[in-house]
């Protein structure tokens, strides 16, 4: 558990992410090949990322360099993610590079001693072998998270929809209310469920960034030394397959009483960002049909359309989530179809 304490300043300066953060999603999607938790989320990407990998004969490289830095574990060197990745993957990879040897040398010893290591990872505090992990990083971005930006980056807008009217409502005491199942916000602290030992991090004034992650899954992650820019990774609201969901729920079965089943259906697919194929194969109709349904919700005001390349995306306006999501009788704002454990 993590507690994070916050000052009035602080307060002020908390703030989302407008983009996905691309050293962030490859450490993220690497947990993803090392469990099957989650799987069925990321199903299609799997699949596809998998074949990519062995196309261009990088099964090796994943395997045994990029995965034993970056394990599914309490800790992982923070200087894989550094702040600059918000500013693009060339920043970021420049910043690994410019990370001193003395700094890397300590992250990668609490590694070894906390997560367990090779003894070749000792040899990342060389720029050689830097530069070798950061070649192996770039083509493995390349390969598997470049293909999918566009639907990563819708996710995070939706996501960003989701938290607008809390904020705005709110300020940002409803905003980081609004973060539970994934995080509990009890003022002045806000606890965030990180894997490892029981922590305090007073940000002291320095504000909190808080990033939505497409490859996160269940819980969030923050950077280990407290001396560097305060970070909270945490995963986007995703809804569970439509298999799942029961529709004899009131809130479903409301929303389809007030816009037909067919409608909702393709309005609740749209919670997480999704394109107009992928809106028809959730809602079970035909493509033209998905199209017409997303015209009307567009006309509605409750999804916004925008096209990249050949296809339409589509994610959820303030108005959409409010629809999808309502506040709780308490009058907090509770995340749409949240299940952090599943």
């Amino acid at each position: 558990m993590l507690r994070i304490h916050f000052t009035d300043a602080d307060l002020a300066r908390t703030r989302i992410a407008a983009t996905a953060d691309p050293l962030w999603e490859i450490v993220s999607s690497l947990h993803r090949f090392q469990t099957r938790k989650g799987r069925w989320a990321y199903t299609d990407w799997y699949h596809d990322a998998c074949t990519r990998i062995r196309e261009r004969d990088l099964e090796r490289t994943v395997r045994s360099l990029l995965i034993p830095v970056a394990p599914r574990a309490a800790y992982y060197p923070d200087f894989l993610t550094p702040a600059e990745g918000s500013d693009g993957l060339r920043a970021g990879l420049a910043a690994i590079l410019r990370t001193p040897g003395e700094r890397v040398r300590r992250e990668v010893q609490v590694m070894a001693r906390v997560s367990g290591a090779p003894a070749w990872t000792s040899r990342l505090a060389e720029t050689g072998m830097r530069e070798e992990l950061v070649k192996a990083l770039r083509s493995y971005h390349e390969a598997v998270i470049a293909p999918h930006s566009d639907r990563i980056q819708a996710h995070v807008d939706a996501e960003r929809s989701l938290r607008t009217r809390p904020l705005m409502d709110h300020g940002t005491d409803g905003l980081l209310r609004s973060l539970r199942p994934v995080m509990e916000w009890n003022p002045p602290v806000l606890h965030v469920p990180c894997a490892g030992w029981t922590r305090d991090l007073h940000l002291g004034g320095r504000g909190l960034l808080l990033v939505p992650s497409y490859f996160c899954w269940q819980q969030p992650v923050a950077l280990a030394d407290h001396e560097l820019p305060p970070v909270v990774v945490y995963p986007i609201v995703r809804q569970a397959p439509a298999r799942r969901r029961t529709s004899g729920t009131h809130r479903v079965s409301a929303l389809e009483s007030l816009i037909g089943q067919r409608r909702a259906a393709v309005l609740l697919a749209t919670g997480t960002g999704e394109t107009t194929g992928g809106l028809a194969r959730a809602a079970g109709i035909s493509a033209s049909a998905a199209s017409q349904h997303t015209r009307a919700l567009r006309d509605a005001g409750l999804i916004t359309s925008r096209r990249v390349a050949n296809s339409v995306l589509h994610t959820l306006t303030p108005l959409g989530a409010a629809l999808i999501s309502p506040p709780s009788a308490e009058g907090q704002w509770q995340g749409a179809a949240l299940d952090a454990n599943a």
